[in-house]
């Protein structure tokens, strides 16, 4: 699919890939950062254009006045539309707050049904602050996952262990210093005529438990010395640190904002590539309808996937058209980058 970028209201794009494009069920991906409904106008400095400022002198980049129930409709008409464009397979992750993202969720489990629901995701987004307030500091944001049906995409991330883990999960050393811990090698429930209740040993499973494999299997292990055997003939199943690929990411995340962004609430591109490689394959097409600086779209072109980005801001699809060309500028990955169709339906024009 080529990649494409529209300027102009997403709900009338949205519309126009579903019955003029014929999309309906192709999108694998969708993240969105929409507005929070926090009553406020964001604008970007004219005199330091690194910096998002909400002064008088500032450029409007987009204004966040929708609240309450209007903002909740306004996010479900929309949702709709994104159901229909996600494939069987496909994911959204939607990027909102703890202000106004509770009542995000209830409405997103009627649209995709509360058995699709697949985490609520807290993200450090700063580092901690001394604000004078009744009440504790917020640094953190919400994101909400939902697949379209019960059997997602999903690549499962993970992330390197730090040397206070390996400590924590690996306390034990061996003769040539590689760190590992033990498990044992029984589960719970009971055989009573396969392979995994057979005898290891002259031992049988303790009641109530069956072996993890077969007892060819455990008797391999014995002979490669990757079982360890307590000093009461206890055996347990050796796990070296430097053989995992890391620890399963968990629903807290700490990918702080950029400090110095070129569109308000820009995100972390870390974030963002992990999303991508997670819920999408190389094949697929990601899509973003608030695609702001166009973080996303730049992402996903590193990482090989086809994208569609949308927003009515000028200043969202300038920004997003600057950074999209300095990336293929700077990069071998950003080859293809130039190779996008511009839509603007603001005007109902080709450009």
């Amino acid at each position: 699919m080529k990649n494409l970028l529209i300027k102009g209201e997403n709900l009338e794009a949205l519309k126009l890939l579903l019955e003029e494009r014929g999309l309906e069920g192709s999108i694998d991906l969708v993240y969105i950062d929409p507005p929070f409904a926090t009553g406020t106008d964001f604008k970007v400095s004219l005199n330091r254009s690194s910096t998002v400022s909400s002064a008088n002198g500032g450029s409007l980049a987009y204004s966040d006045k929708i609240k309450g129930s209007e903002f909740i409709e306004f996010l479900r008409e929309r949702l709709i539309l994104l159901k229909r464009l996600l494939s069987e397979r496909g994911s959204i992750y939607l990027h909102t707050d703890c202000k106004i993202g509770h009542y995000v969720k209830v409405m997103m489990d009627e649209v995709f049904g509360i058995e699709n629901f697949r985490n609520d995701i807290s993200r450090i987004k700063c580092n901690p602050k001394n604000f004078n307030r009744t009440g504790f500091s917020n640094i953190k944001d919400m994101i909400l996952f939902y697949s379209k049906a019960k059997n997602p995409i999903w690549n499962e991330p993970r992330q390197d262990y730090s040397e206070k883990d390996k400590e924590k999960l690996f306390p034990k050393t061996d003769s040539q210093g590689r760190r590992y811990t033990t498990v044992p090698i029984h589960a719970p429930g009971e055989t009573k005529n396969g392979r995994s209740s057979q005898e290891f040993k002259g031992m049988k499973p303790p009641a109530g438990r069956h072996w993890r494999v077969d007892v060819q299997t455990l008797e391999s292990w014995d002979e490669q010395g990757l079982l360890e055997w307590s000093s009461n003939g206890n055996p347990r199943k050796i796990i070296y640190a430097d053989e995992k690929d890391g620890k399963r990411v968990q629903d807290i995340w700490e990918f702080k904002d950029p400090q110095y962004p070129t569109y308000p609430t820009e995100k972390n591109s870390k974030m963002l590539e992990m999303i991508i490689k997670t819920s999408s394959l190389k094949n697929s097409t990601v899509l973003d309808c608030f695609c702001g600086s166009g973080s996303t779209l730049r992402a996903a072109e590193k990482l090989g996937r086809s994208w569609i980005g949308i927003d009515s801001s000028p200043q969202a699809i300038e920004t997003a058209q600057k950074n999209l060309r300095e990336d293929s500028s700077s990069t071998a990955l950003f080859d293809s980058c130039s190779m996008y169709e511009m839509l603007d339906i603001s005007e109902q024009s080709m450009v």
